[in-house]
């Protein structure tokens, strides 16, 4: 079938998840498909209330869960293979995720957002998970130690599908490096009912379980 006669639909499943998968990507755990993170501003007009667009990834691919690491926008094939990379640094800045890829399923672009560097990639070369993420500590400087500190699971409750948004996970995850990096004072602000005790103790349980902080933990 010619390439051109497929929809972006078609080209994703014949061409980029199968380009993904075969670079080490777990479909079940690394690989989220389709990912709203946002449902849209409310636009009020006097009495009149609507959604505005739903923000939507084609791909999310995760070092592990919330650990985010590079967002995949796809086009179909009357495309160029870089048509989706605006959409897609947009997207990634909004998710605070440093690598972000366009495909139109004849190869990758790939931007790195640490070094601004962008390199076509065919599909056979789509990096495994544990190349990307040594990119990303070497963009970093993150030393085996910070590391530790960097990958440590969070907190979840088997008996709860509660999962943190898409803002409290860009929260966690950058206090988290910061700590991990030597910084000993952060602050964070968020509005009200944006959910600042359960950042708190994301990062409490985080660093509790990395052996970061051994001692009592206060949170006000």
């Amino acid at each position: 079938m010619n390439k051109k006669n497929m929809t972006e639909a078609d080209i994703r499943t014949k061409y980029i998840t199968p380009a993904i998968e075969s670079a080490g990507w777990d479909k079940m755990t690394q690989l989220r498909e389709e990912y709203t993170f946002t449902a849209g501003r409310i636009i009020v007009r006097g009495k009149l209330m609507a959604r505005g667009k739903k923000k939507r990834v084609d791909y999310l691919l995760l070092l592990k869960p919330n650990i985010p690491l590079a967002i995949i926008e796809a086009k179909d094939n009357h495309h160029s293979v870089g048509d989706g990379m605006q959409q897609a640094l947009a997207y990634a800045d909004s998710l605070d995720v440093p690598f972000a890829f366009s495909s139109n399923g004849d190869a990758f672009l790939f931007h790195n957002r640490i070094t601004g560097i962008e390199t076509e990639l065919s599909l056979n070369k789509f990096p495994s998970p544990v190349k990307l993420w040594d990119y990303y500590k070497q963009g970093k400087d993150i030393s085996d130690q910070e590391e530790n500190i960097i990958i440590e699971d969070y907190f979840f409750d088997p008996n709860s599908p509660k999962t943190p948004r898409y803002y409290q996970m860009v929260a966690i995850n950058r206090i988290i490096e910061a700590i991990a990096k030597g910084q000993d004072k952060i602050l964070c602000v968020c509005a009200t009912g944006t959910g600042k005790t359960y950042i708190a103790f994301q990062v409490i349980y985080r660093l509790w379980k990395s052996k970061t902080k051994k001692k009592d933990t206060l949170f006000g």
